[in-house]
């Protein structure tokens, strides 16, 4: 029970990391807004989780890059917590092209989910987290912010921007009881990772594997136990920092 009495809101929370993320939150003892877009699968996770856990289990629909509807659902989700301790950004959508191939739309897509929808959340529930002094902020970056992979773009472009505003926000903030923190995943066996995989061929996921210096994809429940520890009082002197998941394939050197 080690966020007993906690309140938590998690982003892209009807799958995959958020999904985790909720789930490990209410096991250790908070209570928890999940927020998500897909309506369907959050009416569904919320509604198992919510017999599991009654009177701790929040749900909102809503489109993170809407910045609108992100404050509507925020002041939603703290008259419905009491307040919010925890914030966690899990929301994003990979968008990877041929960078003569991104128009105006696309781009907009990619920064507007992967950027500036942590930065719409962050900027709503901030006032509350500095009224009473205290708040932890855990965005899910990407290893895409640490490395450049061919073929990607421009989903890096947002992943080291995300990456940047958790290091300025966390200086910014560090003096009031805010703490502002990234983790970077690496290749973790999510639903949209799996419908990447499921593209390939069995020679092209087994050399995926190989690239792994473990030999094995990540867990999404392993990056929500690292969420866990980051917005917990055992990372107290944790601040303006992004922690790497994955598996330490971006430490090696491939030819």
């Amino acid at each position: 029970m080690r966020l007993q009495g906690q309140r938590a809101v998690v982003t892209g929370a009807a799958s995959g990391i958020g999904l985790a993320t909720v789930e490990r939150f209410l096991i250790e003892g908070a209570s928890v807004a999940l927020l998500d877009q897909d309506a369907p699968a959050l009416t569904r996770e919320g509604t198992r989780l919510g017999r599991v856990y009654p009177g701790r289990v929040h749900v909102e629909t809503v489109d993170v890059a809407d910045h609108g509807a992100v404050r509507g659902v925020m002041a939603a989700s703290l008259s419905a917590l009491g307040g919010v301790d925890i914030l966690i950004n899990a929301a994003g959508v990979n968008v990877f092209a041929d960078p003569m191939a991104v128009d105006a739309e696309l781009w907009q897509r990619c920064l507007s989910i992967n950027l500036e929808g942590a930065w719409h959340c962050i900027q709503a529930l901030l006032p509350s987290m500095l009224s009473q002094s205290r708040g932890h902020v855990v965005n899910i970056a990407s290893v895409h912010g640490h490395r450049i992979i061919p073929g990607a773009f421009p989903y890096p472009v947002a992943k080291h921007g995300l990456i940047g505003l958790t290091r300025s926000l966390g200086i910014e903030y560090a003096a009031r009881g805010i703490r502002i923190n990234s983790i970077s995943p690496g290749l973790i066996a999510t639903p949209s990772a799996q419908a990447w995989l499921d593209g390939l061929s069995e020679a092209e996921r087994l050399q995926q594997i190989e690239l792994l210096p473990c030999k094995r994809f990540g867990d999404a429940e392993e990056v929500a136990a690292t969420a866990l520890f980051l917005a917990g009082d055992e990372a107290r002197f944790i601040n303006a920092t992004d922690i790497l998941i994955d598996g330490g394939r971006s430490q090696v050197y491939h030819l």
